[in-house]
């Protein structure tokens, strides 16, 4: 039987698209490509990443297509119901960067709350030397009240860190009861509790409907005047442009993220230049292990495409 043909827009990882060439008719074309539309119409499986967008239009051109395949947890780029209206089977690596996310989380949160006063070409003079060690103080994370806006598997991660690692203290919304999934100590609030009692609200929500600006100017207001934000989840749940405000007026401590809405971000997103602001250009789920985690939803794709059951199918 002649070898599925299955499109990669975006990339993958030595390893997997090795076990997919020897499974498949890879065709490796980023959707941009003038030529695209001329494979579209013979694929069999699609496999993207963030940036392609995968909505009607694009599928009117795939007649063929049973599976598109997500190398990473959210799945806003691709019209899911659009998908399965079609009889498209959607499939993604929904614990693929758990682990590397939570890590990323605590160096933000690291950097932010302790100051390092790094030195790397010329040592301090003797005098700043010593001014520097009696005059910087930071703060024990183990003192502080850390607030988790979404317990999915990231924020559950971050917490088991922050109760288990740190000795914090942990409060989380989420919108269904996740008590049975909480294996370590923490409390369940309302969001207005959870903003104002976090030392450090760390957000680890999808963009789905309704989640535009979820932490916005109201939100920001409700925060401690000590506390951090940390966005590694979707630029678009929050109000940037509502945190400068805060950050420039000292209304909150400082702000650290990874994640923009466009991105990369414009030449004058408000955050730039702000000394309590640390900025990363979408890389907290970048480790290597976690890469090539998102990778293996090509096990899932050629699994749809010989006609069994996906491990991690997309969530009806």
């Amino acid at each position: 039987m002649q070898n599925p043909t299955v499109l990669l827009t975006e990339g993958s990882d030595a390893k997997p698209l090795q076990w997919l060439k020897e499974r498949a008719r890879v065709v490796e074309i980023p959707a941009s490509d003038a030529q695209f539309a001329a494979h579209l119409a013979t694929a069999d499986g699609l496999l993207v990443r963030t940036y392609t967008k995968v909505n009607a239009q694009l599928l009117d051109g795939a007649p063929k297509l049973k599976v598109v395949g997500r190398g990473g947890v959210g799945l806003e780029n691709i019209d899911v119901p659009e998908c399965r209206r079609r009889g498209i089977e959607v499939v993604y690596t929904p614990d693929a960067n758990t682990l590397a996310v939570g890590d990323f989380v605590f160096g933000y949160c690291l950097q932010l709350l302790r100051p390092w006063e790094l030195f790397r070409d010329q040592v301090y003079p003797p005098a700043e030397f010593k001014r520097i060690r009696n005059t910087v103080r930071g703060r024990q994370l183990n003192e502080l009240t850390i607030g988790i806006l979404g317990m999915g598997r990231v924020g559950r991660r971050v917490g088991h860190i922050a109760a288990n690692g740190f000795g914090m203290r942990v409060i989380y919304n989420d919108l269904i009861d996740v008590r049975a999934s909480v294996t370590f100590p923490a409390e369940a609030v309302d969001k207005p509790t959870l903003y104002r009692e976090a030392d450090i609200l760390t957000i680890h929500v999808d963009m789905r409907p309704g989640n535009q600006h979820l932490v916005g100017r109201e939100q920001i207001a409700m925060l401690k005047p000590t506390a951090v934000v940390i966005n590694t989840s979707r630029g678009e749940v929050l109000d940037v442009d509502a945190l400068a405000e805060a950050l420039r007026g000292q209304r909150i401590y400082g702000a650290a993220i990874d994640v923009f809405d466009p991105e990369p971000p414009r030449p004058d997103f408000p955050l730039l230049g702000l000394p309590n602001g640390l900025l990363t250009p979408h890389i907290a789920a970048r480790t290597t292990t976690a890469m090539e985690n998102m990778s293996w939803v090509v096990r899932d794709v050629i699994e749809v495409l010989e006609g069994r059951k996906p491990q991690f199918p997309a969530p009806r």
